[in-house]
This record gives structure tokens, sequence and C-alpha cells, in this order.
């Protein structure tokens, strides 16, 4: 299998396309790239790194620390840190660059280098075009003996994280703490394993239970926080009789509830909450992607605002964000990005937002107090999900996709990213992910009935297709 390359990073399973010359390659193309930013030959890039707990990710981390010292790049190593940390840190310490060692929520087997720019948020398209072509060519910027950089540690940037989030002038933790909250954490042996505990135990959480919270990297389930995976966490929160549980993914990008009763939020509704909470502190453009719910622009709307929607890809969001200057946006699979704070999905600055949204929705109406009653007073979509398996993306995959459009001229055609077909109840999503060697198909409709059957229906006709090509 080859590599998973694309502004979500490179992926790959480690010891098969994730190899020890890969990851080298890469790190060199990286600094190479770094360097042809400088001002002047003399320049020496500065890089922050940091990994999440998987157990290829020290042995990662030290190879690419070392590969990026021998380009001649002064080095920072948080250590084990979530994603939106590095990115915070990135820029905090004015790097030129930063990578995050983490496959976010992908299986313990794989790993990744998510590159991040001087900004502290993802290479854009053309940054990882360039990239790239360094690569392809292997003409790396390398460091004689005398100019090899440096490599220096830093561990306070959990600390600097948490004190971030607490200054947002719309969290009040003395609101939260009023609530006497009793929580469930679930973070699957992954980065949050300490930070999620100690974030809630300061937004004033007054009793915290947790689960697999240990930081071994030995991930007890499908990382992915998707219903079915989370069947024992759903029963530990009963036993445990909290008033919701938190779910994170490895590298803390995506946000996952529980309510009281076992049922899931909706990953799509974390961001749908914490906008509708956010724009009533500070009014504006919102953006999501293409997969993500209706939801969203509905609670847009009755707000007086508008809801754009970007390609798949945090960079993709980012980009969308900054053109429209949208003061919230982020992903449906739980990813929350708060311009205030930093430009980059936050499953920890998503957990504040929704600790004070609940809290207050709490102190309004005390007696209809559940998270499944808060859930309530949003729009019901319901979202079905689909994939194909590819060996490799087929070269003409779109006129495929195209061909099917074709068939509805009913609908709404965008071809930005894969093909989104949309329809005035319901949409269908076809695009090859970012992430995995599989084509996603993703529907919503206003029924899970008629979500699947879409979704079955486009899956079947793909399918019968696909191995033409």
């Amino acid at each position: 299998m080859s590599l998973m390359i694309s502004v979500s990073g490179i992926r790959g399973i480690v010891g098969e396309s994730l190899s020890p010359a890969n990851l080298v390659a890469f790190s060199q193309a990286f600094a190479t790239l770094l360097h042809k930013q400088g001002k002047d030959e003399n320049f020496t890039p500065k890089i922050v790194i940091g990994r999440d707990t998987r157990p290829t990710g020290h042995a990662i981390a030290t190879l690419v620390s070392s590969a990026m010292t021998l380009c001649g790049c002064d080095v920072i190593d948080l250590g084990m840190a979530t994603t939106p940390t590095v990115e915070i840190a990135t820029a905090a310490e004015k790097a030129d660059g930063g990578i995050i060692v983490t496959a976010s929520h992908n299986p313990v087997e794989w790993n990744a280098l998510k590159l991040l720019d001087r900004k502290g948020e993802f290479l854009d398209e053309n940054a990882v075009q360039q990239l790239l072509d360094i690569f392809r060519k292997k003409q790396f910027t390398l460091a004689d003996w005398k100019h090899v950089g440096s490599l220096e540690q830093k561990h306070d940037y959990d600390r600097e994280h948490i004190r971030r989030i607490l200054s947002l002038p719309c969290i009040h933790r003395e609101q939260i703490a009023g609530q006497h909250f009793r929580v469930l954490i679930d973070a699957v042996e992954g980065a949050g394993s300490s930070i999620v505990p100690e974030l809630c135990r300061q937004l004033g959480v007054e009793e915290i239970e947790t689960i697999s919270c240990n930081g071994t990297g030995i991930f007890p389930r499908n990382p992915e926080p998707l219903a079915e995976n989370l069947v024992e966490t759903v029963d530990s929160l009963k036993k445990k009789q909290c008033d919701f549980a938190i779910v994170v993914d490895p590298d803390v990008d995506r946000l996952a509830l529980i309510c009281e009763d076992g049922t899931l939020f909706g990953e799509e509704y974390s961001l749908v909450a914490c906008a509708d909470f956010y724009l009533r502190y500070k009014p504006g453009t919102v953006v999501n992607n293409l997969s993500s719910t209706r939801a969203l622009r509905d609670v847009s709307n009755n707000h007086g605002q508008t809801c754009f929607s970007a390609k798949v890809g945090e960079a993709n969001v980012v980009t969308v964000m900054k053109v429209r200057n949208a003061v919230i946006g982020g992903e449906g699979n739980g990813g929350i990005i708060l311009p205030e704070l930093h430009y980059g999905r936050d499953a920890l600055a998503g957990i504040a937002l929704m600790l004070q949204a609940f809290a207050e929705w709490r102190e309004k109406d005390p007696v209809n107090s559940t998270l499944s009653g808060f859930r309530k007073q949003y729009p019901d979509y319901f979202m079905a999900k689909q994939k194909i398996r590819l060996a490799d993306k087929p070269e003409n995959l779109q006129d495929l996709l195209l061909t099917i459009a074709s068939a509805y001229p009913e609908a709404s055609i965008n071809t930005e990213d894969g093909i989104k077909l949309d329809f005035p109840e319901e949409w269908v999503h076809i695009r090859p992910s970012n992430t995995e060697p599989i084509l996603r198909i993703y529907t919503e409709a206003k029924s899970m009935e008629r979500a699947e059957k879409l979704a079955e229906t486009f899956l079947r006709e793909i399918g019968s297709r696909i191995d033409t090509l």
C-alpha cells in the first residue's frame, strides 16, 4: 500500500509504507522547503515537534528530529503533546514550521507526519506540492558539521494551552463549577490522557471519572470515536452514573460526547452546539466542510449568519475561514476551530465551549437538565456512511462520479471535492479519503432509514462500476 499524502499529512503503516527511509526523506524535504523560505543562506529554520502516545511515536520523533538537525534545523521537542498543543507552540515559539507525529484516528499500526507552517497551521495544497517536488527530486539541503542544528526539550505547553482556553472571554469557570458536573473522560490511551482531565478540573468540573487515560498508546478499541467503538464507554458511563462522557481521539483534535442515557450527542453536533453558543458572544460567518451536517447552516441562519462549506481537510476549512472571516468553524467529525484561540481543530477548545454552553442552558432550564435534553434543541438530520476500499486511486475516478451524477438532474452538483449531490431534503457526498485508501460515501436525510437507503444505492452503483476502471 502506498503512502497517503495530502493536506492532512503523510500517513502509512509503520514497517510498510511508512518506512525509516520515507520518514527521513520527507523530513529532509520539509527542512529543505523551510530553508528555501529563508532570507539568506545562513538562515536556520526552527521546528517544533510533538507526538501522540503510539508505541512507534518516540522512535519516529527521534528519527525525524535527528534528520532535521542534520539538515541544519533547530528542533524544539515537546515530547507527548496533542495536535492543537503543537500548533499553539509552533506559533508561540515563532518557529518556521512544526511536525506532529500522529495518525489521529487511524489504528495503532498507522503513524504519520502532520506538517505545519510558521503559523502553526497545516500546509496548504500549494506547499504540499512543493514538498512533494523536493521529495521526488531528492535535492535536499544538508548541513556540514559546523552547522548541524540543536535539539531542545520543552514540556510546559500543556499548561499554556489550558491557560489560553481559560482566558477566553466566553468561558466562565464559576458557572461551570456551579453545575456540579460528574463527567467520564475517555482518551483512548492517547495524548489527551492527562491534559483532558486537567482541563476539566480547571474548568470547574466537580467529579471526574476516567477510562483509558493512562497514556499507554495501546488503544483498547478502534480509536475513531464512532458509536460502534464506544460500547464499553457507554457501559462505564452508566455504571458510574455520570452526567455525560467526553471522548477524544488519540491526538485530541476531535470531540465526541455521550449523553447520560448512553445515546451519542453526535460528532456532527459538537460543532453545531459550539457554534450556536459562540455566535451569541461573537456573531459572524461559520465554515464547515462539504461532508458536514446541514444543521450548522440552520443554526447559522437562526443567528442571521451565513454558513460556507470547504473541501474536506483542516487546511481547506481554514483557508475558507480566513477568506470569509469566519468566527468559528470546523469539520463534522467533531473538529472545532476557534480562530480566537488558533486556526486548528481543537477538542480542548470544544470541551470548554460545550461545558459553558451546557452550564448556561441548565441554569435557564434546571428541570430538563440532561445532555440529551440539551441536544433536542437542535434540528434532527441523520447521516449514513459507507466506504469502498481502493488499492490505488483510479485516474478516471472523477469521470465515473460525474457519469453517476448525470442521472440526477434535479440535484445541485458540486465537484470541488469528489462530487456532492444536493437535493432539497437530503444530500450525497462521494470522495476519496485524505487519510485512508478508501472512497467515502456520506449521505444525510430527514430519517436514518432514508439516509441508509441513499448510501446503499450509491454504494451498489459505484461498486458495480469501479472494477471496470
